[in-house]
């Protein structure tokens, strides 16, 4: 886990070296343990390490082979790459390190970009061929690790964030209007290639984009997963899909281990992150890490679910951390920093929980699993039993998931960003694309290859990172995610959803943090904006800098102020913070 950035040139121009360690240096963050820079003819190489695996300075990056003319710039964590490290050394290679970034080098050089198919992992890789002068950049299946890049005149630059890149210049930052329908319409969910800004796009999911050294550039999609039960798994009953589930989550959990440092889990007392507590204990792990976060209560709703995560930390015997935020000053104090580590603006309250979390537990340990994926793979989420029975199951989608019309959306933004209706525009033409028939998979196509990426991934990725923590997401390990896709809507909807999880769960784990309401990390007062933090978002949203910006309506702030906690989200979001997150992200990133 670290990050990377670099450029290749087209022309016969210079590397622009102190861009580049603008933007190596605006990564520090994801990677204290180490800084390296590559230049090798029209391409340059930028990176920052965190040592997970081979701590020793021959796993340094970039990593450059000089026997086979590759040089590479790699972020995230190969699990299986012992195995293919035997399997190399059989063809002949050898290794003057013992980690996974050079594995991923020779198995470029013996099997080419589809060496991506063999790779059980989350990785984002630039990867320079000597000869040749091409760039080959890669993203993995579910978009656990980030990759952005920006055109310039004669240039390509990349990164693993969006920030790296405005850090090193050039970048036309103004608001692309694709964007902004998608955050204010789609809860903040902006798929790729677009982002917020209009000269920065983002690698999809399970790509490789080649990048010629004329400019030329070609990229396609190496995997998606098939929302269809195959013949020999039809006569399946409930139990054989329990079966392997578990198994299939049992490796995965198990490969996540793969560290030369400790494994912490991030456990929220839900059913997915207990579960992998259980998991681990069931291999025997003791002493096992865990930690949890909670906020003050405001109203009726409470702000923490300790309850559920002592009764898992007791069960399993686990060492377990407990951060509490019981002040609006305190998180205050914090949002700024938080919004700072984001990416792209990304409006869920729970980014301020895991942001905080992972400060306390980078103390301890330098990688957790996380329990992110399980609702958008096994159909936890309450938007889908309703598409069963929906004539209009697109109309029922949207309903359920937006965060306002479009009507809503043209009185909410200034002029110049109206347009076409982009988002119920996507929502459409995934659900009427083939390999999906069922509308409950329909809607799990899209959750996994857009939703999840481009929300509870990313969120989990900049928080964790920007404290040199490194996440692992077992429930998105892609066999495990191929094996949910086979499973029948059926048994995906028993139990008021997710009933093949839970089943799973109740082989595993105490049945009260299963049979309960569902949970998530809350934080109320980004719900119900009172008091100070009203005050602090009215500071925001009526400063010069947001009356400058013209990106909304006076009459629609002025609205959402005057009564803040009548303007909430079918996802139960304030539609004000929404406004607010906006503009203080443009203040956080000097732009």
């Amino acid at each position: 886990m670290c990050g990377l950035c670099g450029e290749i040139r087209f022309d016969d121009a210079p590397i622009d070296l102190a861009a580049l360690d603008s933007m190596n240096e605006a990564l520090a963050p994801r990677g204290p343990d180490g800084r390296g820079v590559h230049l090798q003819g029209a391409v340059a190489l930028g990176h920052r390490r965190l040592s997970i695996i081979d701590l020793s300075r021959h796993a340094a990056q970039p990593m450059v082979d000089s026997a086979l003319g590759l040089s590479i710039a790699f972020n995230g964590c190969i699990y299986n790459y012992e195995a293919l490290r035997t399997e190399l050394q059989g063809l002949g290679y050898r290794f003057f390190s013992h980690g996974d970034t050079e594995v991923v080098l020779k198995a470029f050089h013996a099997w080419g970009a589809d060496c991506v198919q063999r790779f059980h992992g989350m990785f984002a890789f630039a990867i320079a061929e000597r000869d040749s002068g091409r760039l080959t950049l890669v993203r993995d299946r579910l978009g656990i690790k980030p990759l952005y890049y920006a055109e310039r005149p004669g240039a390509l630059r990349f990164a693993s964030s969006l920030p790296a890149l405005v850090a090193g210049g050039g970048v036309d930052t103004e608001i692309d209007p694709v964007a902004l329908h998608h955050y204010m319409h789609f809860h903040a969910v902006v798929p790729a290639p677009y982002t917020i800004l209009r000269g920065v796009r983002k690698l999809p999911p399970a790509t490789i984009r080649v990048v010629e050294p004329d400019g030329r550039q070609r990229e396609r999609t190496y995997w998606e997963p098939r929302f269809e039960t195959p013949a020999d798994e039809r006569g399946f009953g409930f139990e054989d899909w329990q079966d392997r589930v578990l198994d299939a989550l049992r490796r995965a959990v198990e490969r996540r281990l793969v560290a030369d440092v400790d494994v912490g889990v991030l456990l929220s007392g839900g059913l997915d992150s207990s579960l992998i507590v259980g998991l681990l204990a069931e291999q025997g792990q003791r002493g096992l890490n865990t930690f949890s976060v909670g906020f003050e209560t405001v109203g009726e709703e409470v702000g923490d679910e300790f309850q559920y995560s002592d009764l898992i930390a007791r069960h399993f015997g686990t060492a377990h951390h407990k951060i509490r935020v019981d002040s609006a000053s305190r998180l205050l104090t914090e949002l700024p920093n938080c919004v700072r580590a984001m990416a792209e603006p990304m409006v869920s309250h729970d980014a301020i929980g895991f942001f905080l979390l992972s400060q306390e537990v980078s103390r301890h340990v330098k990688v957790v699993q996380s329990g992110q994926g399980a609702d958008e793979v096994f159909a936890g989420y309450h938007w889908y039993p309703p598409l069963v029975e929906s004539q209009d199951p697109v109309a029922a989608y949207a309903a359920a998931f937006c965060d306002r019309s479009h009507a809503e959306y043209c009185r909410a933004v200034d002029p110049r960003f109206h347009g076409e209706d982009h988002s119920r525009a996507l929502i459409a033409s995934h659900f009427a694309r083939p390999g999906a028939e069922a509308p409950v998979d329909k809607a799990l196509r899209l959750d996994q290859l857009i939703m999840l990426v481009d929300d509870p991934v990313k969120r989990v990725d900049n928080m964790t990172m920007a404290w040199g923590l490194e996440a692992r997401v077992p429930f998105l390990d892609h066999e495990l995610v191929e094996l949910a896709a086979r499973i029948p809507d059926r048994f995906k909807l028993h139990d008021d959803g997710k009933g093949v999880l839970k089943a799973v769960g109740r082989r595993v784990i105490p049945a009260e943090v299963i049979d309960r309401p569902k949970g998530y990390f809350p934080v109320p007062a980004l719900k119900y904006l009172r008091g100070d933090v009203l005050g602090f978002v009215r500071d925001l949203v009526t400063s010069p800098a947001a009356r400058g910006r013209a990106i909304f309506q006076p009459g629609y702030v002025e609205e959402l102020l005057a009564a803040p906690e009548a303007h909430i989200t079918p996802l139960r979001g304030s539609k004000l913070w929404q406004v607010a997150l906006l503009e203080m992200w443009f203040q956080q990133q000097g732009l």
